[in-house]
C-alpha cells in the first residue's frame, strides 16, 4: 500500500519495516549517514541514550529508499580514510518545503496506510519494529543478533518480541536430545 502512497511514505515504511530501527531514529538520519561499508548499503542511526550504530539497509529498503532520494545511491557514498571530506547532509526524511519530517505526521501516516490496506487496530510506527522482530524470531534469527539489530541494552526487551518463547515444540531440551542421539 505504501509504494502506490507515495515514495516518502514507501521509503520510511520499507526502512521501518526491513530494518527494525525506531521511527526517530530514521527521522534522525540525514543523506550523508546513508551509504556503503563493506558492499553493504548501511544507515548510521543515533540510538536512545545517543549512541551511533549502523545499520544493514536490505535490497527493499534501499531501492524504496533509493526512488524516494531520486538517486542511484552513488552520489551519497561517501568514503571515510585519507582524502576524506566532512559532508553535510539534509534530513533523510523532509516535507514538500525541505523541513524535517515530524514524528507525528510519520505517525499518522503510518495509520492512514494501515487503514487503507484493511488492518484494524491500532498501528504505528512501533508496529513495524515489531513485526521486524517477530519475523527475524519466526525465521531463526538469534536472540543476541536481534537484540543488537534493536540496540537494545537488556536482553529482556528484546525477549518480549518472542512469541514461541512458551511453545514446547521449541524447547531447547528437543535440541540437546537432537545433538546427544
Amino acid at each position: 500500500m505504501a509504494r502506490v502512497d507515495d515514495p516518502r511514505s514507501h521509503a520510511l515504511v520499507a526502512l521501518l519495516l526491513f530494518t527494525g530501527i525506531r521511527v526517530g531514529e530514521a527521522l534522525g538520519a540525514s543523506t550523508t549517514d546513508y551509504g556503503h561499508d563493506a558492499g553493504h548499503r548501511t544507515l548510521t542511526i543515533r540510538r536512545k541514550g545517543g549512541k551511533h550504530a549502523k545499520v544493514a539497509v536490505p535490497a527493499p529498503a534501499a531501492v524504496a529508499l533509493n526512488d524516494y532520494l531520486e538517486t542511484n545511491g552513488a552520489e551519497l557514498i561517501h568514503v571515510i580514510g585519507e582524502g576524506a571530506h566532512h559532508l553535510v547532509g539534509q534530513p533523510l526524511f523532509t516535507t514538500s518545503t525541505g523541513k524535517p519530517w515530524q514524528r507525528s505526521e510519520a505517525f499518522r501516516t503510518i495509520q492512514r496506510l494501515a487503514g487503507k490496506a484493511g488492518v484494524e487496530g491500532r498501528i504505528s510506527p512501533h508496529s513495524l519494529r515489531h513485526t521486524f522482530a517477530t519475523i527475524a524470531l519466526d525465521t531463526g534469527t538469534s536472540l543476541h543478533a536481534l537484540q543488537d539489530s534493536l540496540g537494545h541494552a537488556d536482553p529482556r526487551t528484546t525477549r518480549r518480541y518472542d512469541r514461541a518463547r512458551n511453545n514446547l515444540t521449541k524447547s531447547a531440551s528437543y535440541d540437546v536430545a537432537r545433538a546427544l542421539a
